[in-house]
């Protein structure tokens, strides 16, 4: 017994290095799988070359020059399979779902890892006054959860929109209303008392445990659930502008997890946010001129 208790003293110790392996290890897998192609069959390269921009100067559909030819050989096997008709089996879904859901995985942990490292370092703090050990992971799982339920709600965004013909089976806008819309929501809500509220907890992990701190398993898994909700009130806009961009364009996917991490971690990134509301305004509002 003796043993096994110097034991997990030895890795509570670590518990920094231990808790900072496994999310390097997550991210890195989330972001290689999103990379691979997310299982749809084309590599994110591949898929991110097949989008062109949405909509031209005047507002329309901007399709490659060789779309006009009869024959399907004009273009590559690869974007013709991304322009057929998407049939929504109930495999489908699922895989689907598991993109979104990896797919905020890479894209939030980098930002949420502050936050992870502060309750494990707090746990630990905690255990050394007596209280029982709380796995990091349990806060970590409960923080996952939130935004599993945010992808199913994408999901079943992309099928409606999808089947009312306002996204393209490569996963981007077909509707410059839609893309305006979007795109001046978004910015629209960057300017919130709501999206500050939200980003106030996300840029402090120490305001947010010294607010929000509940002992325990079930405790540990209730603060990942309020901080996760927090983190998704903060930046579910703005997942939502790979309506517009392409779900799998990795130009978005990249652009979008870099502003989160700036927004978040950034000693001016909530100034950085509400100028990118004020751009994503301008944006919407040029292309509604345009059209």
């Amino acid at each position: 017994m003796s043993t096994q208790t110097s034991a997990l003293e030895a890795v509570l110790r670590r518990d920094r290095i231990v808790v900072i392996a496994a999310l390097i290890a997550v991210i890195v897998a989330a972001w290689a799988y999103i990379l691979l192609g997310a299982g749809m069959g084309m590599t994110a390269f591949e898929m991110t070359g097949g989008m062109t921009p949405p909509f031209d100067a005047s507002g329309d559909m901007d399709m490659p020059d060789d779309m006009d030819m009869p024959d399907d050989m004009a273009m590559g096997d690869g974007m013709a399979m991304a322009m057929a008709p998407t049939a929504w089996t109930p495999g489908y879904a699922v895989l689907m779902f598991f993109m979104w859901w990896i797919m905020m995985l890479a894209m939030m942990l980098p930002s949420a890892s502050p936050m992870i490292l502060l309750f494990a370092r707090f746990n630990r703090s905690q255990r050394d006054k007596g209280a029982p050990w709380v796995p990091t992971a349990v806060f970590a799982l409960g923080y996952l959860l939130v935004w599993a339920a945010f992808s199913l709600v994408a999901v079943t965004a992309q099928w409606g929109l999808e089947r009312s013909g306002l996204l393209s089976s490569t996963m981007a806008s077909t509707s410059v209303m839609l893309g305006a819309v979007l795109l001046i929501a978004a910015g629209l809500y960057q300017l919130t008392p709501l999206k500050y509220a939200c980003l106030k907890h996300c840029r402090s992990p120490l305001f947010f445990i010294s607010h929000h701190w509940r002992p325990g398993d079930w405790g540990a898994m209730r603060m990942g659930l309020e901080h996760g909700a927090f983190c998704t009130g903060c930046c579910w806009f703005l997942m939502a502008l790979l309506f517009y961009g392409g779900v799998m364009n990795l130009f978005w996917i990249i652009g979008l997890a870099l502003l989160v991490l700036v927004e978040k971690v950034a000693p001016a990134g909530h100034w950085v946010g509400w100028v990118m509301g004020v751009g994503l305004i301008a944006w919407g509002g040029a292309l509604l001129a345009a059209a």
